[in-house]
């Protein structure tokens, strides 16, 4: 504990603030994985810039990027011991707590957009089962999620259907996702996201779930892939900004709604931008002469499927994730996403 709060207290530290002509009265300490210079990085600057001009510099914002004072699945539990403020990365990161972090993170081959994430967790229940079944036992509030969209696949080969899936060997973060694919025949190879153009230009894999398709064309995948899935169907995980209770609760009322409109203003432009950032590459690639698959509905029925299993599966390992996968089926029920 005590040479977490001097890695916290000695580690440089970006601090995005306009300058107010008074001190801050109320201040957060806060942990991201991304780099500033991302573009969920670059959307965070403006996060912090919406709470400081709306709260007129009430509020200061102290973010360390890239993970500086604690691992990425550490930041969660640095929160819940007062070491940091809140909490900025993956809710999934979190399944070594409890399984039900998963489905709070990716409810992989389940909804279609992001939009739909958005409105389970605002308009359908979402929140309040994961704040109760999760986030209340840490003694955390959970501020908000954004998210933004479906990752593609990248490939050397084919992957034009459910079929091509089969035997077809690609990097695969761990955990759900290598379930459902080795579920059907695929060949899941878990290593680190930094690993995957250098597994892909020697042939160690096939094809890769990195990331959306803007970024697997910074990573240089392309140089060597020649398909890709788009718009995507397997994964699309979330973002949180979850605080310590303690923390949250010195904050004035006021203060609070500016931090939870600033985040939702964040996850409508993450989404929005992921979009515009998707096309543009995927009219690139098409360009380039790499071929796009857009499945068919039976196809992506045919994943959901295999997932939903998977689902089951996770659902008897916690009574949070049995509560969390349950209030998601319930609403993909309503949008008719399960016929």
């Amino acid at each position: 504990m005590s040479n977490l709060r001097k890695a916290l207290s000695g580690a440089a530290t970006i601090l995005l603030m306009a300058a107010p002509s008074f001190a801050a009265d109320h201040k957060l300490r806060i942990q991201t994985h991304f780099s500033a210079n991302s573009t969920p990085g670059e959307l965070i600057a403006q996060f912090i810039d919406d709470v400081q001009t709306m709260s007129g510099g009430a509020l200061e914002i102290q973010m360390h990027f890239n993970s500086e004072v604690v691992a990425q699945n550490e930041t969660l539990g640095a929160v819940s011991q007062g070491i940091l403020d809140c909490d900025m990365t993956g809710a999934s990161g979190n399944v070594g707590k409890d399984p039900g972090f998963q489905f709070a993170g990716d409810i992989m081959g389940g909804y279609d957009t992001p939009y739909q994430f958005l409105s389970w967790f605002h308009h359908a229940g979402g929140r309040d089962v994961v704040q109760s079944e999760l986030y209340d036992k840490l003694d955390v509030h959970l501020v908000g999620l954004w998210l933004q969209g479906h990752e593609s696949l990248s490939s050397t080969a084919s992957l034009a259907s459910f079929d091509d899936l089969k035997d077809w060997k690609f990097r695969s973060p761990p955990g759900l996702e290598t379930e459902i694919f080795a579920s059907f025949g695929a060949k899941p190879v878990v290593m680190d996201f930094g690993e995957v153009p250098t597994a892909l230009r020697t042939g160690i894999v096939d094809g890769a779930d990195a990331s959306t398709l803007n970024t697997n064309v910074s990573l240089g995948l392309f140089d060597v892939a020649t398909h890709a899935t788009y718009p995507g169907f397997h994964s699309m995980p979330t973002e949180t900004l979850a605080c310590n209770k303690d923390a949250w609760g010195k904050l004035p009322e006021n203060i609070q709604r500016i931090v939870e409109v600033a985040l939702y203003r964040t996850a409508l432009n993450l989404a929005m931008l992921t979009e515009i950032k998707d096309k543009q590459a995927a009219k690139m690639l098409l360009e380039e002469g790499v071929t796009l698959h857009d499945w068919s509905q039976d196809d992506r029925k045919a994943f959901r499927q295999f997932a939903r299993e998977r689902w089951a599966d996770w659902s008897e390992r916690s009574p949070a994730a049995k509560a969390i996968v349950d209030s998601h089926v319930s609403f993909m029920d309503e949008l008719g996403l399960l016929k």
